[in-house]
């Protein structure tokens, strides 16, 4: 049995004479003068060339979008960091509004009882206050013991029995710290 993968066999001499002269036609075909090969190289290369400037151009523009992105988020943050707090802080202006309609429809003729109703719906808006500002990392200062230059402003010092030297004797105004820096320092007198 013949294997078809073999090729045929010249049967003559004139045969193999003349497939070797087409092999060696095509193979001189194929070789291309050293100028022809240097022109085919350029080619390919400015090719290659061509290409990875086209990469290189849509890369830097991907980083030029990306870098866009990226500002307009951060503008973004910036411009809406406090949103939260402020949504907060709406519920206080709402409970300051129902306290001025209730003062409004309040009888006079029962002031004590008129302004203990007052003095309860403020109690109650302070205390919201405290919870909104603590609920995003806003806190009194410690106004108790050693003056502590970070978190008080000493406005005053006096004379008392009472403290030791240099320490908070009464307070002027609350100070208050967000996190762990000072919002506002308190105000306080001290002891000489």
């Amino acid at each position: 049995m013949s294997d078809p993968k073999k090729e045929k066999e010249p049967e003559t001499i004139e045969e193999a004479v003349e497939e070797t002269t087409e092999e060696e036609a095509a193979q001189e075909e194929a070789k291309l003068s050293p100028e022809e090969e240097c022109r085919k190289e350029l080619d390919e290369a400015r090719a290659a060339l061509a290409e990875a400037e086209e990469k290189v151009l849509r890369i830097h523009a991907d980083f030029e979008n990306s870098k866009k992105r990226l500002e307009k988020d951060k503008a973004n943050a910036v411009a809406f960091a406090n949103e939260s707090f402020a949504s907060d802080m709406l519920t206080i202006l709402d409970s300051f509004e129902s306290a001025f309609t209730s003062i409004d429809q309040i009888d006079t003729d029962d002031a004590a009882e008129a302004l203990q109703k007052i003095k309860e719906g403020l109690e109650l808006t302070y205390n919201q206050t405290l919870s909104v500002l603590k609920k995003h990392g806003v806190e009194e200062v410690a106004h108790e013991g050693e003056f502590d230059p970070e978190v008080h402003q000493a406005i005053m010092q006096v004379e008392s029995e009472e403290h030791e030297s240099g320490h908070v004797v009464q307070v002027m105004q609350k100070g208050y710290k967000m996190k762990e820096r000072t919002l506002r320092p308190a105000m306080v007198s001290t002891a000489k």
